[in-house]
């Protein structure tokens, strides 16, 4: 995980001016391991590029990086296959060394077009004056662009920050291809074109597919100075994943599930599916893809040498490497159950559970007494104050407070995993959010991190995400409560699940409406947004707390081995909730051992953590969300002060 940032300024009145304060706090949060800033000034423009490292892998390579020819390179992404890259090696160096040695442009995309894996990239060709960049197939790590008037400058950053009184002055790059700018040529014409390398799918029959995003949704929402064009020699990225399959049964629907539909809804449905043994090798097949992309987003990082046997005993100081935002469900449990297999046993794993207090309470003494304390200072209580305040306060009323429907099942699921894996250590992090805390660190930072999205939706999920990957709260054992924070660097979510397996309620009315065609779309539709619905937000959000999201179900082989299953082997929506929608996925969790989170349903993180209607009741989750405008630059200064 990395904080990435260039700005190219084509007026000399903007030359030699430094990264604007709060970005550069914005970009720090993200790369707490290094952090540097290179000039690189031209005639007709200048470039200031700004590096800040996340160390997981391989030796330290600090960024920007340059070259002996003058290239400069920004990386904010994992390699976790497609090219070669050993524990030893750090990918930033073997991706600058292929783009250095590159001879054209097909060259650029055949390394891009290689790599399996999250990703984003600024790449400066000095004797081409070209500055590319892009983000990966999938969207997975946040890149913002923001062209200032007149074509005067262009900044393109892994975070923005909001300034009072301007809108709209970030805006997320799509997830289209790769795009190139020719940084002369744009500096006397003053307009800037965007030559965009597309994804496309070639199959056998050498047919491709355009991506979902076409030029002119892309230009729509740009100034009117900026344009983009396809590239003139119809050079493309080669998409990473196989065509989603369309394929509908050859009889009705449900006459094909005629005989499973009639089983009671209990776990025995699944047993039934199981009994079928084209059924039970496909489960199978799913298990060892997931279970591989599961194996290298939990070994993909540098950790402490495994205790030796006779030490095993004393593990009260061991730290946790890994966490997952848990809720219990299904999503959650299965990449838990899979992550157990390969983490060293000695080493403890956070379950990182959020909860938001879902009716107000007096505030105690001790909150009001330092809120008091504060006041010369012109901040509220430190976040960190609150959430200890919040443990050492932990009753049975209290308790009750956020008891909310994600701590219950995942609770149970913790009793679960101890079952199916009683020699690991398992950290259940109970993360419980006041009001008062909701609405000070949302108008302080995580407006910040949300921005350009401003839905209802977005305000509810992020911050969500946000402290649920903070990972302040308590952790309960037998004998005690005691105050906790997760220091994993790496945090796994299941996002992308729902998405591929028919998951939301959405999907339920889509098939009664359209029947398994429209469902089919309904899902192509899904995937082709998730990169401007969901993916750069969470990457936001998480990486703030200097920690890196990783998404095993968006792994490109688990995507392509979806995609070529046909629907009803994905998911059965004729049965009830709680069994039909990610049929796959429940029964993998089976067959790994899972029993009552199999059946659980689907429950939105907002409604699970009661985030949602907490200061609002008649909002819907598309409406713009009041709540994410208007933030100052003084509150970013607060924050600075009180320092999160």
């Amino acid at each position: 995980m990395c904080g990435i940032f260039c700005s190219v300024n084509f007026s000399a009145e903007h030359f030699s001016k430094g990264l604007n304060e709060n970005l550069l706090y914005n970009l720090k949060q993200r790369g707490p391991s290094s952090s540097n800033q290179l000039l690189k000034s031209d005639v007709n423009y200048q470039c200031l590029f700004s590096g800040h490292i996340l160390h997981l892998r391989g030796v330290l390579t600090a960024q920007p990086m340059e070259d002996e020819r003058g290239n400069v390179f920004l990386w904010n992404g994992e390699v976790f296959n497609g090219i070669k890259v050993t524990a030893e090696d750090n990918d930033t160096q073997i991706i600058f060394n292929s783009l250095s040695s590159s001879n054209n442009e097909s060259d650029i995309l055949s390394l891009f077009s290689a790599i399996q894996g999250p990703w984003s990239f600024i790449y400066y060709q000095a004797s081409c004056h070209y500055l590319w960049f892009g983000r990966d197939f999938f969207g997975r790590r946040s890149l913002l662009w923001h062209f200032s008037n007149l074509g005067e400058s262009i900044c393109i950053s892994s975070v923005g920050t909001q300034t009072s009184g301007e809108a709209n002055q970030w805006q997320e790059v799509p997830a289209s291809g790769i795009f190139r700018i020719d940084l002369k040529s744009t500096s006397i014409s003053k307009c800037v074109i965007l030559k965009l390398y597309t994804w496309k799918y070639n199959s056998r029959e050498n047919v491709s597919k355009e991506y979902v995003n076409s030029l002119t949704q892309i230009t729509a929402d740009l100034p009117r100075f900026v344009s983009v064009e396809t590239n003139e020699d119809k050079l493309y990225l080669e998409k990473p994943v196989v065509p989603l399959n369309m394929k509908l049964p050859p009889a009705p629907f449900e006459t094909h599930c005629t005989s499973i539909s009639r089983v009671l809804p209990t776990g025995e449905t699944l047993q039934v599916y199981l009994t079928d043994k084209h059924m039970k090798k496909v489960v199978q097949q799913f298990i060892d893809v997931l279970s591989i992309s599961v194996k290298r987003r939990v070994l993909c990082l540098q950790r402490e040498e495994s205790l030796t046997p006779n030490k095993v005993l004393n593990m009260c100081g061991r730290k946790a490497n890994i966490a997952i935002l848990f809720s219990g469900g299904i999503d959650s449990m299965v990449l838990a159950t899979l992550a157990d297999r390969y983490i060293p046993i000695d080493e403890p794993v956070d379950l990182l559970n959020v909860a938001f207090m879902t009716k107000e309470k007096n505030i105690p003494t001790s909150f009001n007494n330092k809120k008091n304390k504060q006041k010369k200072h012109h901040c509220e209580i430190a976040p960190e104050e609150l959430s200890e305040n919040l443990v050492a306060t932990t009753n049975d009323q209290f308790d009750k407070q956020f008891n909310v429907p994600d701590r219950i099942t995942g609770r149970a699921g913790l009793k679960e995993l101890q079952i199916v894996s009683p020699s690991r250590v398992w950290n259940f992090v109970e993360i419980n959010v006041s009001l008062e805390e909701l609405q000070q660190l949302r108008r302080t930072r995580i407006c910040q991190l949300i921005h350009p999205l401003d839905t209802v939706l977005d305000d509810s999920i992020g911050c969500a995400v946000w402290f649920a990957a903070r990972g302040i709260g308590c952790v309960v054992t037998q004998d005690e409560v005691k105050s906790y924070r997760s220091n994993a660097k790496v945090v796994l979510t299941g996002i992308g699940a729902d998405e591929q397996l028919a998951g939301y309620s959405r999907h339920r009315l889509c098939f009664r409406t359209h029947g398994l065609e429209g469902l089919n779309k309904e899902i192509e539709m899904e995937l082709g947004r998730i990169s401007s619905r969901n993916l750069g937000r969470d990457d936001r959000v998480i990486g703030d707390h200097g920690k890196e999201a990783r998404f095993p179900f968006l792994d490109e082989n688990v995507v392509s081995f979806l995609n070529s299953l046909p629907i009803w082997e994905k998911a059965n929506l004729t049965l009830p909730r709680g069994i039909g929608e990610k049929l796959l996925l429940r029964l993998a969790a089976v067959e790994l051992g899972l029993t009552a989170s199999a059946l659980l349903p689907k429950r939105a993180m907002q409604f699970g953590s009661r985030i949602a209607k907490m200061e609002k009741n008649n909002e819907k989750a598309s409406d713009k969300c009041e709540r994410l405008q208007g933030n100052s630059l003084e509150n970013l200064s607060i924050e600075k002060e009180i320092t999160v």
